[in-house]
């Protein structure tokens, strides 16, 4: 199995003149400005592979509805990559960028043998779309058991996406998951704690996307809202018609961001509604 990897993507190096300050200028505007609030967009959206509510496949009905959501970053679940005939074999994450104008990283859970030599692999996992360019990535390694092993055992599985963006200036660690599904709780406690250690090991302000089977009052997620801010839109989100219980998430970490605004637009483009939420980073 294959170590993490934190991948530093290219970006612009910026040379700025030094500025001499002029004599009795006041020193607190620049303290001033590095304080001021600044807010983000964000929502996390299971794009079902590419298909709707009626299960037929259509990209375009997607990118609507993801550009209608005016985010700055978005967290994927159930994206494909060259998987197979569902999503006519497309690289989902990638093409959706293109079109929205933005930053991409895919993270695979399961990455396999391509179908002819030769080909591209076949892979399926979770993905960040950002507005603002990504300055780092990783595909962290958490608690699975495989839906492509006959008979699957708990193992550490890549899967669990991070990426820094910069922000106006501040580095802002993004997190997007996708909890096992199953109605037995035992393998997303786990993941629970993965999710825990390995955002631990990051500072500054902090976002969890994603899908993570279970409802907020699920004793498998109250470890999560410890160091964590569910940002409760009050209004389910699975299935898209006529949904019923809410299984997607934004998450915020306590003190260095606050909700401002949060909602559930109404769409079957998927079969999950995805979740938006209005952010202000605290601090500098």
């Amino acid at each position: 199995m294959s170590p993490r990897r934190r991948i530093r993507l290219p970006h612009l190096l910026l040379t700025a003149a030094l500025l001499g300050a002029l004599p009795g200028s006041p020193p607190a505007a620049a303290s001033t400005a590095s304080a001021r609030a600044v807010t983000l967009r964000v929502a996390t959206y299971n794009i079902h592979a590419g298909a709707g509510m009626d299960n037929v496949f259509d990209l375009d009905r997607q990118t609507a509805e993801l550009r209608s959501l005016g985010a700055d970053v978005i967290g994927l679940q159930e994206a494909d990559r060259h998987w197979g005939s569902r999503s006519e074999w497309r690289d989902l994450a990638r093409e959706l960028a293109g079109r929205l104008g933005m930053y991409v990283f895919f993270a695979p859970i399961y990455s396999l043998d391509p179908a002819e030599p030769g080909g591209p692999r076949a892979e399926f996992g979770v993905a960040v779309l950002s507005r603002y360019r990504i300055v780092s990535a990783e595909n962290h390694e958490i608690t699975r058991l495989s839906t492509q092993d006959p008979n699957p055992a708990p193992a550490p599985t890549p899967g669990f996406g991070e990426v820094v963006v910069r922000v106006e200036g501040r580095p802002v660690h993004v997190y997007v998951t996708h909890l096992d599904h199953r109605p037995d709780p035992v393998v997303r406690t786990a993941q629970v704690a993965d999710t825990r250690r390995i955002m631990a090991e990051d500072r500054g302000p902090k976002i969890l996307l994603g899908d993570f089977n279970a409802e907020p009052g699920a004793p498998e997620l109250a470890p999560l809202w410890k160091e964590l801010t569910d940002a409760d839109p009050g209004a389910p989100t699975f299935p898209a018609q006529d949904p019923v219980k809410r299984i997607d998430y934004v998450a915020v970490s306590k003190g260095a961001a606050q909700v401002r605004r949060v909602w559930v637009p109404e769409s079957v483009a998927s079969d999950h509604r995805a979740v938006v939420a209005d952010l202000v980073l605290r601090g500098r």
